[in-house]
């Protein structure tokens, strides 16, 4: 009897191909309108090569797609599945709610609020978003009412510093589950919030938080460089360890969108700043935001991959150490490029328990995580009969 909560995902390039016939585009056609050769795309197609963020953002704007519908998402069936469909609707409500007075009485404080926020916060560094959606709408609400009625001064932007981490948590939330939409609902609250904390990092990390959608969208990823470059220009570098570790991790965005348009030389600039920045103040945790040598070392390693180097992707990988703190989020995005590398080198076996160690340390975004679903894919593909833990893995992950 089928899985009738198995997500259909197949995989990119089975997408592709897809798309490709519905167009009526044969593979020189798409070839031409991507500027990628025939080769380079039946090769993608049938999953024998790795694609790179640059290539599929060409392929998604020739086919008229998003990335994101090219990686097949938002998987609704794994979303019915973990019951996180029904709680995105009340997060989306809160959020329209944003600028409406109270009508039942004053919020609560502000310190049990910023209590709860915090919660939260942890919540969403470990990805255990079914837990942060049942109490994030009232939380929405609750700021938004004290950043209404609390006095002008710094009980206010008190209050607006909340609100501002309260929709960046559901702009990630809702970006991971492929809800753009939402996603750019909760950012454009924090654009609101942000400039009224009195905190000019708020401002800073909503525009990196925004970038990140630049890529799923298909859109341009020099915009989203020109986003990092007024970023940086009016987050003054104070001095201040929180400050720098923000501007690096700007730095590193900045990288990442560059390669996006097969920009080596301007991703080099880029690294390379964030490399200075970081040998200067260490690995550091601040703002939900690691920054340090393991980020950068983390950077070029995703780059790396995207280059189908990923031989020495997985060289850099055995001699990266995670830092000490180091939230659950990017341990798992470590464990999944690393799994990455490994599937394309045939470490098999290697590629399975890094996936498995990624699940275990940040589940929900493991289970979301496009790469994830590529590199299970591929290691379906390399072996003429899975195995029983890659067969429960791949029916977990909706592969």
């Amino acid at each position: 009897m089928p899985d009738e909560t198995r997500t259909p995902t197949g995989g990119i390039g089975a997408r592709i191909q897809q798309f490709r016939t519905i167009r009526g585009f044969s593979l020189t056609e798409l070839g031409r309108r991507a500027h990628a050769s025939p080769s380079q795309l039946s090769r993608i197609e049938n999953g024998s090569r790795s694609i790179s963020p640059a290539m599929e953002a060409s392929v998604a704007r020739a086919l008229g797609v998003t990335v994101s519908v090219l990686h097949g998402q938002p998987y609704i069936h794994m979303l019915q599945q973990d019951q996180l469909d029904a709680l995105l609707t009340p997060i989306s409500s809160a959020l329209d709610a944003w600028d409406i007075p109270p009508d039942d009485g004053p919020p609560r404080s502000l310190e049990d609020i910023a209590a709860d926020v915090r919660t939260t916060v942890s919540l969403r560094l470990q990805t255990r978003f079914a837990e942060i959606a049942q109490g994030l709408p009232s939380l929405i609400v609750e700021a938004a009412a004290a950043a209404l009625t609390a006095p002008v001064g710094a009980r206010r932007e008190q209050a607006h510093r909340l609100q501002a981490e309260l929709a960046r948590t559901a702009a990630i939330m809702a970006y991971r589950l492929g809800f753009l939409d939402l996603a750019r609902l909760a950012l454009s609250r924090m654009a609101m919030a942000a400039p009224h904390s009195g905190d000019p990092v708020q401002v800073a990390i909503e525009r990196f938080e925004r970038s990140a959608m630049t890529h799923a969208q298909s859109a341009r990823s020099d915009r989203g460089v020109a986003l990092m470059r007024v970023a940086l220009r009016d987050l003054d570098d104070d001095g201040r360890t929180g400050t720098r570790a923000v501007r690096g991790a700007l730095y590193l965005r900045a990288a990442s969108l560059a390669l996006q348009q097969e920009d080596a030389s301007g991703a080099e600039n880029w690294l390379g700043q964030a490399a200075e920045l970081a040998e200067q103040i260490g690995d550091v945790y601040h703002h939900a935001l690691m920054f340090g040598p393991f980020g950068v070392a983390l950077a070029q390693m995703g780059a790396e991959n995207d280059r189908d180097d990923h031989g020495a992707a997985l060289a850099r990988a055995s001699e990266m150490r995670l830092p000490d703190h180091c939230p659950p989020t990017l341990k798992a995005h470590f464990l999944i490029r690393r799994a990455r590398a490994e599937v394309w080198t045939a470490h098999h076996d290697e590629a399975l328990r890094s996936l498995r160690k990624a699940r275990k340390v940040a589940p929900q975004l493991t289970r979301y995580h496009p790469h994830v679903h590529e590199t299970v894919g591929t290691l379906l593909r390399a072996r003429a009969k899975a195995g029983e833990q890659l067969r429960e893995y791949a029916q977990w992950s909706g592969v």
